[in-house]
């Protein structure tokens, strides 16, 4: 056994090494997409991320961007490094947990000969490897995101379980129970995923302490789902529920200084634990003190949460939410800005309200007021939670969203026919409307929650992936694969002779090895030892499955998911390592061969067949190496600013890279970012009203107090019918900044709130200012209109929408104002024609545009011309060796149509030497073999064309029909029953090569279309249209 130790923790650090180099060779080297960027921001200052917030992940974050060796260039590489070093630890407890389990099986009486020591290690080596190369996993463990030290807490507490069952019967067994209780306290600042361990954990309990029976299993999994659930929906909440309505108490009853109830609470449970340790260790009750311990070193571990409070009190330029009380703070945790959705019983999406009943009160909204010195309401919530008709819910609802694009998907998923039902409909009128039945609601489960939203993903990671382009059920983008013909062109059509644009490094075949090991080792596992096969399985379980249950998603999720389930990978993982072990017996069983060279040569050929495999396949798109699109695109939309400019950004792609450009590399600090969707929060828009680095405040008429939670969350439209012309903007924001009985309307609950009387609206124009403050610039000063008008197209304007109407009248042109896509507030703000692009975003100038596109604003060409040509990079994208991922490649689609649109205005206005030079920029930064040349690309070729550029002009369209030339020639070639798959696809095709004919003919390129006709399938209906 001395042997097995040593060697245990070799093999253990060597595999730890190779998965450390392997995440620090793919690291990106800079901020990613999506929630990167802010995870990187808010632990380099320690600020106050989204809800529920990752306050460990920010401190540890922290404590890594310390070694950037004063450069703040390198603190995302740290953070990033972060990641994969708890990656590289994830896979080190993987190997002692599989090894563990190997040993439990294979090892009798504590003796073990040299084989079965080889082949316990081999076990480990390939289940954990495997897991080191898998796509989900990997993919976290490059970035600065909280699902990779997510993973590490799953694996450290399923390992130290592991290690109290090897250790129960001595003395201090129980210091691991407690190391597991405070492990899960400390996961609880980084993300809840971890908690879904405890079931696995108490099943490992139960079968070490007690001799299995049926109610003993029964119990024990009853048990432990109450202590997930009293985690999740006792400790977490109700420890800060309490010192909320504690804090009510003390300040609003007892008139006591605000934080006063916080701090008597929290002094009475340490008081109480305190008491209790010591009671139940005097009185020998050893379960009692054992949970109690427990229980104090959860809460120890979920008191990093205490950080949020501390640092919203600072008012820390990234404070959402601002959390800075204990009544914020649970705001904050609920997770109320996301909203609610039905678990066990709820409606369907095509429910009325109760026409008896049709809303239920919610909790009151609180806030701190310092001028009375106590905690006021601001919004009773009467009527605010929708109460559907009870004959449009049902027990397990999984259909539940009434948005048009979830509804139309789940009739597709479900396939619904549906019941019509006699009902009262919102507007109060009899209709018939068709409820699904439960068999279509649980086929929608089935086919699109845990078929398409989980056994996908789990097959990526185990059989292989088809690209990474997100898949909404069709057979071209996002499905798995294997790599085996027959079994992919069952499901997905025809698998060969792809056309180059279906050809992604992100295809990856793994021929179902990983799979079928797994699959092998999971029933050798239950066979061989039922009892930690049940727990490896509840892992397995928790961690996936009951995940999706949980989650309830809808269709259309912003992108793919598969992170969210990496445990449950992990697990499975567990099973291939087991795998070695089933084969080593099967081949020692029927071979008289020496068991050491059997177990080092399938240790052998399951390393190269399995992680050997995943390794080569997955390394070319796992590889961030080199990447800088994130940080670029974000310094560039900076960069097309005026100084002390307001930029209107939506979404998360395009607020958390600049979040981290300012507040980590402090690029243009003088730009204030304006998240739309935030906006619509009163914590946001108090701090517009604060000056933040180099950015003045944000003016706004209204007061703060007019933008406190649940003060004009809503302003409905009520027509008053002498207000016939056109109304100022301003008079319009100053009606409702009035609090008198005229700005006010009754609602049907007898609230009283403010309205708005008009949608037509106008804003005067002051030249002289907009000229100086520069946000005209000086070339079109001879063009400003006198006054914009435009009519709202919206019977509501929400606290966002008034925000940024207020923000403009009282601004009174004194600061540029930019929008990252002006069509994004068109309803309240339909003044597009107004909007020129300038480099990657829209300026509002109070001139009409040239080169005008409904919503897609006009074009500034000479301002545009100097962004986009000096002063813009694209993160690396074009250069040999560096992957364009989906999200860049998305992102890329706007920088490319700008480049576009800037060629198309100079060529109009007879500048061709420069519009050839945008269009060959265009086509240098986004090359064809990187992001694959498109239908909305080809103005480009017209571009060359009338600047004389035939040459340039031949080989762009050369190139781009050669793309859909082979397209065509693919599609035209599946079997009938894939056909219509692609029937979109194809006309699309037809249509550029239609145009491409056009201009070919228009600008006699004769040669061109010879060579064309003689590549192209030209269907008989259509060769009269390719002459």
């Amino acid at each position: 056994m001395n042997n097995y130790r040593k060697f245990n923790n070799i093999i253990g650090w060597i595999t730890f090494a190779i998965a450390l180099v392997v995440y620090t060779l793919t690291l990106e080297p800079t901020a990613s997409w999506w929630d990167c960027g802010e995870y990187i921001a808010t632990a380099f200052k320690l600020q106050v991320g989204h809800p529920p917030g990752a306050p460990l992940f920010q401190m540890a974050g922290r404590f890594f961007s310390l070694f950037a060796s004063g450069n703040n260039e390198n603190v995302a590489l740290m953070v990033n490094f972060m990641s994969g070093l708890v990656s590289a630890f994830t896979i080190l407890f993987l190997f002692w947990t599989i090894t563990h389990l190997a040993r439990k099986v294979i090892v009798k009486d504590n003796e073990m000969s040299k084989a079965q020591l080889a082949v316990i290690l081999g076990s480990g080596l390939v289940g954990a490897l495997a897991y080191t190369f898998s796509d989900s996993f990997w993919f976290s463990a490059v970035e600065g995101e909280v699902y990779a030290m997510s993973s590490f807490f799953t694996a450290v507490v399923f390992w130290a379980i592991l290690k109290w069952e090897e250790n129960a019967d001595e003395k201090h067994s129980i210091r691991w129970i407690v190391l597991i209780a405070y492990l899960v306290g400390l996961s609880i600042g980084v993300h809840l995923l971890n908690l879904l361990a405890i079931p696995a954990i108490a099943f490992v309990y139960y079968f070490k302490k007690y001799k299995p029976t049926t109610k003993g299993i029964f119990l024990t999994g009853t048990v432990s789902i109450f202590l997930l659930a009293a985690i999740m929906y006792i400790i977490i909440p109700w420890v800060v529920d309490l010192s909320a309505r504690f804090e009510l108490l003390f300040v609003n009853s007892f008139g006591l200084p605000f934080n006063s109830g916080t701090l008597v609470y929290f002094a009475l449970i340490t008081a109480g634990l305190v008491f209790g340790l010591g009671y139940t260790r005097r009185k020998g009750k050893l379960i009692a003190n054992t949970a109690l311990l427990a229980l104090t070193f959860i809460l120890i571990g979920y008191s990093s949460f205490l950080m949020l409070v501390i640092r919203a009190n600072t008012n820390t330029p990234i404070n959402e939410n601002n959390p800075d009380d204990a009544i914020s703070l649970l705001s904050y945790l609920n997770r109320e800005q996301y909203g609610t959705w039905p678990l066990f019983q709820g409606q369907y999406y095509s429910a009325p309200l109760d026409p008896q009943d049709p809303y239920k009160d919610g909790s009151p909204v609180y806030i701190r007021d310092k001028k009375s010195g106590k905690y006021v309401i601001t919004d009773a919530r009467k009527n605010s939670i929708p109460n559907y008709d009870p004959k449009f819910t049902t027990i397990f609802p999984r259909m539940w969203s009434s948005q048009d694009n979830h509804v139309r998907a789940y009739k597709s998923w479900g396939k619904i026919q549906g019941i019509p039902i006699a009902a009262t409909n919102n507007s109060g009128e009899p209709e018939t409307i068709i409820r699904p039945t439960f068999g279509e609601n649980m086929r929608f489960l089935f086919r699109y929650q845990l078929g398409h939203m989980y056994f996908r993903y789990f097959m990526w990671n185990f059989a292989g992936r088809q690209n990474d382009i997100e898949g909404h059920g069709g057979i071209s983008n996002g499905n798995w694969i294997s790599g085996i013909n027959f079994i992919d062109e069952a499901r997905l059509g025809k698998q060969s002779d792809l056309p180059q644009s279906m050809q992604s490094p992100a295809r990856n075949t793994y021929y179902l090895l990983p799979l079928i090991l797994g699959v092998v080792g999971m029933l050798y596992h239950f066979n061989r030892n039922y009892k930690d096969g049940l727990v490896v399985a509840l892992l397995f379980f928790m961690t996936g499955i009951a995940i999706v249950l949980y989650l309830n998603q809808t269709p259309f999720q912003p992108r793919e998911r598969d992170y969210a389930y990496a445990g449950s990978f992990y697990a499975f993982a567990i099973w291939i390592g087991l795998g070695v072990l089933s084969l080593y017996e099967a081949v020692t069983k029927r071979l008289k061969v020496s068991q050491l060279a059997v177990a080092g040569g399938i240790t052998a050929v399951c390393l190269v067949l399995v992680p050997g495999i995943m390794a080569v396949e997955n390394w070319d798109d796992h590889d961030r190496s080199g990447k800088y699109p994130a940080r670029d695109f974000a310094a560039n939309y900076l960069n097309s600013c005026a100084p002390n400019a307001v930029l209107i950004t939506n979404g998360d792609n395009d607020t958390f890279p600049l979040w981290y450009a300012q507040e980590v590399e402090g690029i243009r600090t003088d730009i204030r970012v304006v998240n739309y969707m935030l906006s619509s929060g009163d914590w946001y828009v108090h701090q517009l009203a604060r000056k933040i680095y180099d950015s003045e405040p944000l003016s706004f008429t209204l007061t703060p107090e007019q933008y406190n939670k649940g003060v004009n969350e809503f302003l409905p439209y009520f027509s008053r019918g002498e207000v016939t012309d056109r109304v100022e903007l301003k008079d319009l924001i100053g009606f409702i900044a009035d609090e008198s009985a005229r700005s006010k309307v009754t609602l049907q609950s007898g609230e009283r709130i403010n309205y708005f009387p008009t949608k037509k609206l106008k804003l005067t124009v002051d030249s002289a200012r907009a000229v100086s403050s520069g946000v005209v610039p000086a070339y079109m000063a001879d063009s400003i209109v006198p006054v914009i008008e435009w009519d709202v197209r919206s019977n509501y304007l929400y606290k966002n929408d008034l925000m940024l109407m207020d923000f403009l009248a009282t601004s009174n042109w004194e600061r540029p104002l930019y929008f990252a896509s002006p069509g994004s507030v068109s309803k309240v703000l339909d003044i597009d024609k107004y909007c020129h692009l300038t480099g990657i975003v829209y300026k509002f100038i109070p001139v009409l545009a040239e080169d005008y596109v409904p919503g897609l604003g006009g074009i500034d060409a000479e301002a545009s011309y100097d962004i986009l040509m000096n002063n813009c990079k694209w993160g690396n994208l074009n250069q040999p060796g560096v992957y364009v991922d989906r999200e860049s490649y998305r992102n890329s689609m706007m920088p490319k149509q700008n480049y576009m649109r800037l060629a198309q205005a100079l060529q109009r206005k007879g500048k061709h030497t420069e519009a050839v030079a945008v269009a060959d920029r265009c086509l240098a930064e986004f090359p064809n073999n990187k992001i694959t040349f498109d239908y909305y690309m080809l103005p480009l070729a017209e571009v060359y064309y009338k600047a004389g550029a035939t040459e340039k002009a031949n080989d762009f369209i050369r190139t781009i029909a050669g793309i859909y030339i082979e397209n065509l020639n693919y599609y035209n070639s599946v079997e009938p029953a894939f056909a219509s798959y692609y029937q979109e696809d194809s006309m699309q095709a037809y249509a550029v090569m239609s145009r491409v004919w056009e201009w070919a003919e228009a600008y006699g390129q004769q040669a061109l279309l010879e060579e064309f006709k003689s590549k192209m399938m030209i269907p008989e209906d259509l060769k009269d249209i390719f002459k």
